[in-house]
């Protein structure tokens, strides 16, 4: 199934943000979350403060729930993060970007456009019954997210290290 550009965009932000909590902590400083804006093309308002920054981490606990849920969960946890921040969808259009939907201003905390546009994309796996397409990594070493948009739904690892060290391991292990 093809999803939109903006869900899979959310959803590999969320996975992205997800996965920063995972050893090493990749988002400990004002640049990475830059970063992290810029690479992930997030538009409006951006502090680029500390208290941004806590704000965003604290996101990543709560969009892990969402993104592992079952279906049921997952649909409560996006009625509630819709609810929480008032929601809004609407079509818009901006820069390069063709029509897509933001839910909240661009004015709303960078923290709050994470939040509903990750709920927004969960909606568009949830009705495709397509929460498969969200795993925990298969390295038992990993606690990563895994987002598979591949057409044969194949991928088994977070990232590329992952998915060698196990590719190794396997090596090995024939080896003997």
């Amino acid at each position: 199934m093809t999803f939109a550009h903006d869900t899979e965009a959310a959803l590999m932000a969320a996975v992205e943000l997800v996965n920063s909590a995972e050893e090493p902590d990749t988002l400990t400083e004002i640049d990475q979350l830059a970063e992290f804006f810029v690479k992930h093309t997030y538009t409006g308002v951006h502090a680029g403060d500390a208290a941004e920054l806590a704000q965003v981490r604290a996101l990543r606990a709560p969009l892990r729930r969402m993104l592992t849920s079952d279906r049921d969960t997952a649909t409560r946890l996006v009625n509630e993060t819709l609810a929480e921040h008032r929601a809004v969808p609407q079509l818009v259009r901006h820069g390069d970007v063709d029509y897509h939907i933001h839910a909240v201003s661009s004015e709303a905390p960078l923290p709050v456009r994470i939040a509903v546009e990750t709920a927004m994309a969960m909606i568009d796996l949830i009705r495709s019954d397509e929460l498969s397409r969200l795993s925990v990594c298969a390295d038992s070493t990993c606690e990563g997210l895994v987002l598979d948009l591949s057409r044969n739904r194949s991928r088994r690892y977070c990232s590329t290290t992952c998915g060698n060290r196990n590719a190794v391991a396997a090596y090995r292990a024939r080896k003997k």
